[in-house]
This record gives C-alpha cells, structure tokens and sequence, in this order.
C-alpha cells in the first residue's frame, strides 16, 4: 500500500468537499472521494489527485456506510483524517415543512455519526492517532429562515466535535469544526441577486468566501494544529465571531 497518509473526505465531488480534497493532497494525502450522486466530478476529481480514488455510499444507509468502510479497509488499510462535509438542504418556511424533508436531512446526520462511529472502531483508535473535522455551518449558530432541519444538523456537528473531543484526547485523536459563512458554491450561485445582496451586505468583508478558503483551514487542521482540540474555527468574514 502507498506510504502517503489516507485522508476521507464526504461529499467530496464538488464545492467545499472537492477544495479539501485538492487541499489535504497538496499536503501530501491519498483522498478518498466520496459521493452519492455525483459519479462523474468525482471520478474527475480522483484522476486529477495523486493516487486517490472515488467512492460511493449513500450516508443515510447504515449498511452502505459499512461497505464504504470495507472498501476503505481494502484499498488503504487506515484512514488518518476524516472530514465530514457531506450535507443536505430541505428548504421551506417550518410551518409547512414535510415530515418527509425533514428527515432526509435527518438521515443524513445520522448517517454521518454513524461513520464517525465505525471510522473510529475500524481505525482510528486501533491506530491510536487521527483527526475528524466537521465541516458546519455559520447558520448552525445564527440560524436562517426556511432552514430549521438544515441548521439543526450543522449546530447538531459542533456539539459532536465538542463530545468527541471529551472522549478521544487520550487516544491522540483530534476533533475540530470548521463553520464557513456564506460560500461561493453551485448553492450560492443559484440565489437571486435581491437575496445575495441582503447577504453580503451583513459580511463585514464585502464578500462571500471562497471554497479553497475553506479548505485552507481543513489542511491546516489536518496536519499542524496539534494543540488545537474540540473547537468551531468560524471563516465567515466577520458575519459571525462565535
């Protein structure tokens, strides 16, 4: 197997997850890509990094969370950073919300313990090292209209990092978020311009962040760091001081 350290990166295919990505293999990292829908921009993306490779699972489905796990056992044999950025938007104002989309985001986070769980059981405190970083959200702490299952989960991350950073110190494993602000994303690029506007004029920069902004402090977290434990690293721009 390669001698470069094995790095996992959830919803990988694109936007803030394809950044950290190209990010952690500029530091040296094999990537394992994961996406559920987006096959071509992660075969894509795989054949652009040195010796990574895509993956498929559906997060919200314990038993492919498992096989995802097999195959990282089969083809890398450890993982030494986790990043969780794999999310999912159900938006509508909350009085009229379906159950139904409420709990598409729900599986989702579960999904996303759930391999947080066997990351750590498979590898990680075999290996007795690693890092977890969850990628969060801004609106995890500021909430946003419309958004009320989404924000639920992303504020429901930090207080993982927060418990896993209580359980772990002595098995030399770290956990961190990072919480992006307002991200120039596919997500971002479809708002109207009256909805942007309203946005950037509560950025105290002026401006929305920038994927590889993003993914900046991923890296960093991924490979220095190393007295840094169960803490939210805002990149927002100012919008938010945690």
């Amino acid at each position: 197997m390669s001698g470069r350290p094995i790095a996992l990166v959830t919803g990988a295919a694109r936007g803030i997850g394809a950044a950290c990505a190209r990010a952690l293999a500029g530091e040296g990292f094999r990537v394992a890509i994961h996406y559920n829908t987006s096959s071509e921009a992660a075969e894509k993306l795989a054949g652009e990094l040195p010796e990574s490779f895509a993956l498929r699972a559906d997060l919200a489905v314990p038993a492919q969370v498992e096989a995802l796990l097999d195959t990282l056992g089969e083809r890398a044999g450890r993982v030494d950073v986790l990043v969780n950025n794999a999310g999912l938007t159900r938006n509508a104002p909350t009085p009229v919300m379906k159950l139904d989309d409420y709990d598409a985001v729900a599986a989702l986070a579960r999904g996303t313990w759930y391999l947080t769980k066997l990351m750590l059981r498979r590898f990680m405190m075999k290996q007795k090292s690693g890092r977890i970083i969850q990628i969060s959200s801004v609106v995890g702490h500021i909430g946003n209209r419309g958004q009320s299952p989404y924000t639920m989960a992303k504020a429901g991350l930090d207080a993982l990092t927060r418990s896993l950073a209580l359980e772990l110190a002595d098995r030399n494993i770290l956990v961190n978020s990072v919480a992006p602000g307002f991200i120039e994303t596919e997500m971002a690029a479809a708002l109207p311009d009256q909805v942007k506007n309203r946005i950037l004029e509560r950025i105290p920069l002026g401006r929305m962040g920038t994927p590889e902004e993003v993914a900046e402090v991923v890296a960093f977290l991924a490979t220095r760091g190393s007295y840094i434990q169960g803490s939210v690293i805002h990149v927002n721009g100012g919008l938010y001081g945690g």
